[in-house]
């Protein structure tokens, strides 16, 4: 069994040290000088900072983005509740200078009905597309016809069965 744990232990070594390694950018890009002394009110930054989009960056969160613009608006955030702001109320400010865009997971409204129900419609739409596809498509089959005298005649004599002439299979005399 030991040898089986020697060739583990080789893949398993430098996966963990990568891994402690890493550990530390998971942490997000939030700088020591922008954290709260206040425990509570950093851990809503956090939260506030994780359902924030970078406007500069694609689908990243503020509190993961090094970009410049992401480190204003977790310094704009932390600003906000120390002045006493609900999270919500920041979220409305947020909305409100950058529009809809900033929100990671954005409204559920009339105007993003087609955000939200869009990836479902295509799938729906090309469903039923799919089924009108193959419904039109012919479902015939060749029908099971018995063979003719002639065809069985060349059947028996290619597989060798039938009589007198069969062939030899090579396997006499062994």
């Amino acid at each position: 069994m030991r040898r089986h744990l020697v060739p583990f232990r080789r893949v398993a070594a430098p996966l963990l040290m990568a891994a402690a390694l890493l550990a530390p950018l998971a942490a997000g890009a939030v700088l020591p000088g922008e954290r709260l002394e206040d425990p509570a009110l950093e851990t809503r930054a956090r939260e506030l900072s994780a359902e924030i989009r970078c406007v500069v960056c694609q689908n990243e969160s503020i509190d993961s983005s090094e970009a410049g613009i992401a480190r204003d608006l977790r310094v704009l955030i932390r600003e906000r509740l120390q002045a006493g702001d609900s999270d919500a109320e920041v979220k409305d400010f947020l909305v409100a200078r950058y529009g809809d865009y900033v929100l990671l997971r954005p409204p559920f409204a009339s105007y993003t009905l087609l955000l939200w129900l869009g990836p479902a419609l295509v799938l729906l739409i090309g469903g039923v597309g799919a089924a009108v596809y193959l419904r039109s498509q012919p479902r015939t089959t060749a029908p099971a016809t018995a063979l003719s005298a002639a065809e069985r005649a060349r059947l028996a004599e290619l597989t060798g069965e039938g009589g007198p002439d069969r062939r030899s299979s090579g396997r006499e005399g062994r």
